[in-house]
Parts: C-alpha cells; structure tokens; sequence
C-alpha cells in the first residue's frame, strides 16, 4: 500500500528529514549535518530515514523539500545565470535605471545588460502605450543571456504587455522568460528586482531539481524508481511540483522558517500562536495566523536587493544552540555543525549556549547524558559564571523577541520547536504559556511534509458594477495558480481574500489579494 510520504528540510546548521503514514503520524526522523554544497546533506538524511523504515520504500508517494539552495546562491554570488533586464516603461520611468540600487557584486555577476523601452500600463489598467517591439529585439540581440526579465509597469493591474514579449522571447530567441506579474506586487522597482534574481536561479533551480530526482531514483523512488513524486516548499509554507519551480525558484527562498510555523501548527494543534524555532547559529521567531505564517508587510531584503514578493514575517537573532558564549556575552558566532565536536558536553573546548542550558537544568529528555558529561569534565569556576549569565542573557533577548512579535497581544501561546528549542524557559512573559510538541526537533521537515500547494492573484480591479465578477475572475485565477503548483483541483479552495480601497483614481478601484490552496494531486 502506497500511503507514505517524507519531508526534508535543509537548514543551516542540520538537514532534517521525517516519513510520515496516512494518518500523519511521524514514525521515522533523522537529523544529519547540513554539508557545504547542501545536497550531501540531504542525500544523508535521506538515506537515514529510510535506513530506519526498512523495506517499504515502495510505499512512499511524495517527497518534500524545502531547501536554501536559492539562498545561498544569491548570498554567495555563486552559479546565478545571466539575465538580460528588460523594462516596459519608457519615458515614465527613466529617471531610475533598472539594477540601480543593487549590490555592485551582484549586479556584476547577474546583469548581461538593461533596457527601458515604450510599454506599460496605468494603475487602473489603461495602455500608456503599445509596447516598443522593434526596441526589444534590437537590445535582446545585442546581449548574451541565459534568461530575460521583463517587467512592465503596473503589470499587476494588466499582464498584456509581459506577456507579449513573453511570447516574443520565446519564439524567436528560445531563451526562458521571468514575468513579473507571476512574481511581486504593487511596487516597480521591488518586483523588478526580484523578477531578476527569479531569472538568475533558473540554473540553480535546474541543479536542484536533477539532484533531487536522481537522489530518489538512486535509492529507488522517484520518476524512474516506483513512482514516488518530488515536490519544493515555497516561502508561504506550501508546495509546488518541480516544474513550476522551475519556473519559480525564487519561490523557494524563505521555505524554512515557512516549513517550521506550519509543522509547529500540525504538531502542535494550535491555529494562532508565536513560533520559536531554535537552530544551531539563529532563532526564528513568526506568528501562525489560522495555520498559516503571518506574511511581512514589508519589502525583504535579499543579499542587498529589496523585492516585495511573499515572505513569511520572521524576526531573526543571533541566537542558537551552538551560539559561542564569552564572559562578556553571548554570540553572535556559532560552531554550527560543528557543536557535536567542540561544545563543552561533547568533549569539546569552546563554551556554547547548549552547555549553558545544561548547566541551568534545561536538558533534552533524549540527551540526559550531557549534564554528566559537563560535570564530569574540568570546568573552572570562571566557565560555570559565564555559562549562568548566559542564560540570563538569551532569556532576555527571546522575551524582548517575543515583545517585538506579539504587537501587544498577550494572549497566544509560544510554541518552541527546533533543534535548539530546549534553551527556552517554561515560562516567558507575553504569552499565555509554552508548548513544546513532540518531534518539535524536526518541525521544519513535519512542515514540508504536511504542506498544500497553492497559488496567488495580487491585482488591481474595478470597484464599480463590475466589481463582483471581477473578483471571481480572481479568483478562479488564483484556483488555477493552485493547480498548476501541483494542488488536486477538487480540493482547492480560497483561504485568502483581501480587498484595499485605492485612492486619487479617476475611477474607483480595489487592489485585491486572492490566495487559494488545497490538497496535492494524487
């Protein structure tokens, strides 16, 4: 019987992966170094959920994974395709060149040219001017590329003219396209910006895909194994089939922390609450809201580049289970990975905040032996002062966290996942209490696991007579985005809806937020 499914989920420190049955039960999970080049890590994780499971590898359905592949090559200016940037919106829109605000490094090792030429609509949807084609073609065959990026403004309000030059670039150069109305929102210079980076991933999203589908048909799953289907996590704690992660793969960056607010949902059973997930170098700090991550309102930054796609609204510290403690404070360095050689509870030198939690009690129940371990080793007097004020410390900055994330509401629960979850105290002031679910440590993986897929519509309607079917044109659209990903189209339903009265517009008019999401396909 074909009813099992895995999770796994790459994170800085640890890659962790969890087989999960029909009914959701976890009954496999390992936890293995993240390695440099990331899919080491992952193939290791693999291997050791399967290894506990034995021989039912002809009963895995679908494999999930969020991944900081994306992330890291944009971090590291390392293995980006070349894009050729195009804007539609001259001469509006000239006194701000494309790639302007960009990070020298990284426009160098991105940009294969830019060009603004004619094109473009108004907020209420009307043509500034047909888009200048011959303009297109004489600056795409002046460039070397390996992907385009078109933006044309306010595209959110009317697709046309992206989709033109769409059709134009694929026919007579053959090169993939990245639109921008598929990728951000209201705001031309942030959807620009992360159209680029989208069009420059296309590489590594390849890289990941082939590297994902050969480790599964290599232990036997998979398109060429027994039929186990790949899947991606996206950034708001859903799903989408690798094909349309292919086409999407900035979808992918900020899949962790989505992957941790939603298995903290599912093992947790609370809708609304503040997440803690405790890593080896950082702690992340979102807010569910009905199951879902709270989405930031704000544009994110992404190795020095602003873009206002999706992302989850998460408060990052410098705070971890192998976070370095010093007399005169705490971090921010980590030994990351390389806790379970050098912390003082695995024999090491170097005093982390994991041995500081042993000292004041706060062992994991399946690591009972650590605090012999620190007992039993020569710890001066010197060290047991600083692994006390340390805790103190770290207590301090996760209340303050907290305070940052509540927005005055006292009255959710904390849930604490992670790794690192048991360097949290039982009670923290701002919260109604503190629940830490089982298999907590490997939420991140439960998340991707249990994920739907879905789509998004973010436009820009009518408010008149029209206004109704409009919206269920939004809808429907946003249904269909959903299936695309990868959602089984009986299952869909919208989850989201959110309209916002624009001002100073000739005519009235909505910007509408549609998200829509369902089971995956069988």
């Amino acid at each position: 019987m074909a009813d099992l499914r895995i999770g796994i989920d790459v994170g800085g420190t640890n890659t962790d992966a969890v087989v999960l049955d029909a009914e959701g039960r976890v009954i496999a999970k390992a936890k293995r170094p993240t390695t440099p080049d990331v899919t080491g890590g992952l193939r290791a994780a693999l291997d050791a959920v399967l290894a506990e499971q034995g021989a039912v590898r002809d009963r895995i359905t679908r494999v999930m994974l969020g991944t900081t592949h994306a992330t890291n090559a944009i971090l590291e200016r390392r293995g980006l395709g070349r894009v050729a940037v195009l804007r539609l919106g001259a001469p509006a829109t000239t006194a701000v060149p494309p790639l302007s605000d960009w990070p020298d490094d990284l426009r160098e090792a991105v940009s294969a040219g830019e060009a603004i030429v004619r094109g473009g609509h108004y907020v209420d949807g009307r043509e500034i001017g047909p888009p200048d084609l011959a303009a297109v073609r004489r600056f795409l065959d002046g460039v070397r590329a390996d992907a385009v990026a078109v933006t044309s403004v306010f595209s959110p309000a009317s697709d046309e003219h992206e989709r033109v030059v769409e059709e134009l670039v694929r026919t007579e150069y053959g090169l993939p396209v990245s639109v921008s109305h598929e990728i951000g929102s209201l705001g031309l210079l942030e959807r620009e910006n992360a159209t680029v980076l989208n069009a420059a991933l296309y590489g590594v999203a390849a890289h990941v895909t082939d590297a994902l589908v050969t480790a599964l048909a290599e232990r036997g799953l998979g398109a060429r194994g027994l039929g186990a289907r790949p899947y991606l996590a996206q950034n708001d704690g859903t799903l989408m089939t690798v094909e349309h992660a292919a086409r999407l793969p900035v979808s992918t960056i900020g899949s962790g922390p989505a992957n941790s607010l939603r298995g903290a949902a599912y093992l947790s059973g609370v809708a609304d609450a503040i997440v803690v997930d405790v890593g080896g170098t950082s702690t992340d700090l979102g807010v569910l809201a009905g199951g879902f991550p709270r989405e930031s309102a704000a544009a994110v930054e992404i190795g020095g580049v602003l873009t206002n796609f999706r992302m989850p609204d998460i408060l990052a510290i410098a705070l971890g289970g192998g976070t370095v403690v010093r007399p005169h404070g705490v971090g921010p360095d980590s030994v990351g990975y390389r806790i379970v050689r050098e912390a003082l509870v695995f024999g090491g030198t170097t005093a982390t905040m994991t041995d500081a939690a042993v000292a004041a009690g706060r062992v994991p129940r399946e690591a009972e032996e650590w605090r012999d371990r620190l007992k039993a080793g020569d710890m001066s007097e010197g060290i047991a002062d600083t692994l006390e004020r340390s805790v103190a410390l770290a207590d301090e900055m996760i209340i303050d966290a907290v305070d940052r994330m509540a927005l005055g509401r006292t009255d959710r629960p904390l849930v604490a996942v992670g790794g690192g979850a048991f360097l949290l105290p039982d009670r923290i002031p701002g919260v109604s209490r503190v629940i830490r679910p089982e298999h907590a440590e490997v939420a991140n993986a439960v998340g991707a696991a249990i994920a739907l897929a879905s789509g998004r519509v973010d436009t820009i309607l009518p408010a008149g007579d029209n206004r109704s079917e409009a919206i269920e044109r939004a809808k429907e659209e946003a249904r269909a985005r959903a299936v695309a990903a990868g959602a089984d189209p009986s299952g869909v339903e919208i989850v989201d809806l959110l309209e916002v009265p624009l001002s100073y517009l000739s005519e009235p008019a909505v910007r509408v937020h549609v998200k829509a999401a369902g089971p995956l396909a069988r």
